[in-house]
C-alpha cells in the first residue's frame, strides 16, 4: 500500500458529505486495504455507561474507508497525485509524487 500513517490525503469518491475533504491518515490496515482519515466517515456509536465512559451516550468516531477512495495530497503544491517508488544514487528507496506539477517531490 502506498499510503502511510501521517500522510495527508484527499477523498476522491464516497459519501457526498466526505467528498473533497482533506485529512491526515490516523491508522492503516494493510491486510484489508483500508485507512482511517481524520474527520472523514464519521459514525455515531451508542454506548452504555462504563468505567471508561461513565456518562455513556452517543460517541462520534471515524470509521475506516477503502484506500482506493483517496489520493495523496501535496500541501506544498496543493494538488493530488499518485505515489511511486524510486531508488536514489545512494541506494535508498524513496516515495515520490508522479504528478508533473509536483516536479518529482520526494515524500518522507
Amino acid at each position: 500500500m502506498k499510503i502511510r500513517k501521517d500522510d495527508i490525503v484527499k477523498v476522491k469518491s464516497g459519501k457526498f458529505t466526505d467528498r473533497n475533504k482533506v485529512g491526515k491518515v490516523l491508522k492503516v490496515f494493510p491486510d484489508e486495504n483500508k485507512i482511517i482519515v481524520e474527520g472523514v466517515n464519521i459514525i455515531k456509536r451508542h454506548t452504555k455507561p462504563s468505567q471508561k465512559n461513565p456518562q455513556g451516550g452517543i460517541v462520534e468516531k471515524e470509521a475506516p474507508i477503502h484506500v482506493s477512495k483517496v489520493m495523496y495530497y501535496s500541501t506544498k503544491f496543493n494538488v493530488t497525485t499518485r505515489v511511486g517508488y524510486k531508488f536514489l544514487e545512494d541506494g535508498s528507496k524513496v516515495r515520490y509524487c508522479k504528478n508533473p506539477a509536483c516536479q518529482g517531490e520526494i515524500i518522507n
